[in-house]
């Protein structure tokens, strides 16, 4: 996977001026430089490889510096931002519950805490009534493997213990998180392959054609694994690489193949709740419901908040303080939370991303018809889409491409985040989900003439 740092020359570049996108400066702005080169000095080279932009404030689907520059944000902080930047509804929550003189209480109950578990369970699925509040995805998703494990051994021995899990997948960087994921680049450190820990193809229709669930078990068959020893079945429902919803059949397969087998599912959504997809949760859309659910991002509009949301004979597998976090619940994090929870009902964005999916998915056949060739696959649903930049006539990733089409973008007003996925080649779109549809195809156009741009240079 190729790592790229953007350089720090400032660029004279054509300036732009429209509703959402304002450049004024030579890009780096000169300015900033002492800043970026300080961050470069102090911390590790891994902080690096997104667009040079130091960002001083946002509001709604644009972010701004300090020097009159603004972008349109396409990639709310990595999926992070559903309900905008500065909402002053956020705001106004942080700095209440500050104001109020607390910020921390560890496990000991809060008023707070309780509104935002009530909120989550009336958020989520009726069977899924239990809410665990968390700092980080890869605890949330570190959380679900121990307690499928824990469920497992309790079920059916010391040998229901093996997670099955899907290639390509990310769950994270802590160790659990890495084993589970199915990037093998990423797991390298980690030395031999554990044998608790399987990956199955992911049935994404493109890099893996046969997106049948008989794959599903002749996997697990020639990998030696007796279905009675898998303690649980962990997948996003659509991943980091891509955003190809798992087929419903196969999701609905996968489910009476647990209940089967005794095995917890479990669905990471901590890129895809909140109504990312036009649903509040993504399985919605498979019409099927998980264990436990996984959740970040988008659960508390920036602050760092995570949660597991599972059904309480898992749940409640341990006692008290048995399972706990030391910043789990903080009170900001959960005012935020709870704020944004609150903006996403009323201003009804789950709605607004379904209602632009459309708008989406069409501007997005626009750009892979200007890529001349170099998208071998794009898909979405909601307000997310990935394109997958490809060596022409293949599957094999094109990272420099898509590094460049980054940088392009960058120069005329419109933020991506550095590419992901599979060898580093795809973009994912992903705007904050208050986003119109005029600045999501003024986005979408400029996107265009960017991938045109530079694959044709």
């Amino acid at each position: 996977m190729a790592t790229k740092e953007f350089p720090l020359e400032p660029e004279t570049v054509d300036p732009i001026e429209t509703t959402y996108r304002r450049i004024q400066t030579q890009l780096p702005v000169p300015e900033s430089l002492s800043i970026l080169k300080e961050m470069r000095t102090h911390e590790p080279r891994s902080m690096g490889g997104q667009p040079p932009i130091v960002w001083d404030h946002g509001e709604g689907a644009t972010v701004s510096d300090r020097w009159g520059n603004r972008w349109l944000d396409f990639s709310s902080g990595v999926l992070v931002t559903s309900s905008g930047h500065g909402r002053r509804e956020i705001v106004d929550a942080i700095v209440g519950m500050a104001q109020q003189g607390l910020y921390h209480a560890y496990c000991f109950p809060t008023e707070i805490r309780s509104k935002l578990v009530e909120a989550l369970a009336n958020f989520a699925p009726a069977e899924l009534n239990s809410v665990f509040l968390l700092t980080t995805g890869s605890e949330a998703t570190e959380c679900c493997i121990k307690l499928a494990r824990t469920y497992g051994m309790q079920e059916g021995g010391p040998k229901k213990r093996v997670l099955v899990s899907f290639s390509n997948g990310f769950h994270g960087r802590t160790m659990g998180a890495q084993l589970a994921g199915g990037v093998p680049g990423l797991k390298a450190w980690l030395g031999e392959p554990h044998p608790d820990f399987v990956q199955v193809p992911f049935p994404d229709g493109f890099r893996q054609q046969d997106t049948s669930f008989e794959l599903f078990e002749k996997t697990l068959a020639e990998a030696g694994v007796d279905p009675n020893t898998v303690c649980g079945v962990m997948g996003e429902t659509f991943q980091g690489c891509n955003a190809t919803l798992m087929p419903t059949d196969y999701a609905q397969a996968l489910r009476r193949w647990c209940d089967k087998h005794r095995a917890v599912m479990i669905f990471d959504e901590v890129q895809a709740a909140f109504g990312r997809s036009g649903k509040a949760f993504s399985f919605q859309h498979l019409s099927i419901t998980p264990d436990l659910v996984a959740c970040g991002k988008g659960i508390s509009g920036g602050m760092p908040l995570s949660a597991v949301i599972g059904r309480d004979e898992i749940m409640n597998l341990y006692g008290p303080g048995e399972m706990t976090s030391t910043h789990s619940a903080n009170p900001i994090c959960s005012a935020a939370a709870l704020a944004n929870l609150e903006v996403i009902k009323n201003e009804g964005l789950v709605e607004n991303a379904a209602k632009l999916q459309s708008v989406l998915l069409e501007g997005v056949k626009a750009i892979v018809a200007a890529s001349n060739g170099r998208i071998g696959h794009a898909d979405g649903v909601g307000l997310v889409t990935a394109l997958q930049f490809t060596q022409p006539g293949t599957t094999e990733p094109d990272p420099d491409t898509a590094w460049k089409v980054v940088y392009a973008a960058y120069k005329r007003g419109l933020l991506l985040f550095a590419p992901v996925g599979v060898g580093g080649g795809a973009i994912k779109i992903c705007p904050p989900l208050v986003i119109d549809e005029a600045a999501l195809q003024e986005g979408l156009d400029v996107l265009k003439d960017v991938v045109s741009d530079v694959t044709t240079a």
